[in-house]
């Protein structure tokens, strides 16, 4: 074992005066991951929704022609409507 008085000198001639003034990098840099990753995933939510609800019209119509519902003339002529931009 180590004498008391051995190591209060130790730890009274260690020189580490904390982190430094660099330490909020690693927080920041971590608080820019996960903001990312977050906005990553509302973007492409987003995108999907958007873009859902166009398919879903193409989708039952294409559903409604093979089930013999419309003629493919109608078929066209709606499949024309439902791209259109509005």
């Amino acid at each position: 074992m180590f004498p008391v008085s051995e190591i209060i000198l130790t730890a009274a001639s260690d020189r580490w005066d904390g982190p430094g003034p660099w330490w909020p990098v690693f927080p920041l840099a971590w608080l820019v991951v996960v903001a990312a990753v977050i906005t990553t995933f509302v973007l492409v939510g987003r995108r999907n929704r958007a873009q859902a609800g166009g398919r879903a019209g193409e989708t039952r119509l294409a559903e409604r022609f093979a089930s013999g519902d419309i003629t493919e003339d109608e078929y066209r002529h709606r499949l024309s409507i439902l791209k259109e931009r509005p």
